[in-house]
């Protein structure tokens, strides 16, 4: 990891994306290098661009998010993923986990939340 830690939001909510984005870049060591809105333009930024964390939706359109897990960790073998999703974590989590997922996080979590996950999973990848 370098001195930054470079981020991928994948989200079909571009409010959602644009908030992270802003939550995520108060920290100076912290910058959101790409994003898209559906799986399959995301697997194709993340090989693109190596980030160190992706911030992924599990529902949306086209491919979702579990069915893209896999395909992203081939793509970008040292991403840490972390699933930032509206369905509730005992539903989902574990189908995530096990698929390679690094994290599981319920949108409804404050951003502080998110902050830490993303500062967690960089530093293990």
């Amino acid at each position: 990891m370098s001195d930054q830690i470079r981020v991928f939001l994948c989200d079909d909510v571009p409010e959602l994306r644009t908030l992270l984005r802003f939550a995520l870049e108060e920290d100076a060591d912290v910058r959101v290098v790409g994003e898209a809105g559906d799986a399959a333009t995301g697997i194709e930024r993340v090989s693109e661009l190596q980030p160190d964390v992706l911030l992924l939706d599990l529902s949306m359109p086209g491919l979702d998010g579990l069915e893209a897990i896999p395909l992203l960790k081939e793509a970008a073998p040292g991403v840490g993923i972390i699933v930032f999703s509206g369905f509730a974590a005992d539903r989902m989590r574990d189908p995530a986990l096990a698929l390679g997922a690094d994290r599981y996080l319920e949108k409804g979590e404050p951003l502080e939340v998110v902050r830490d996950a993303v500062r967690e999973v960089a530093l293990a990848a």
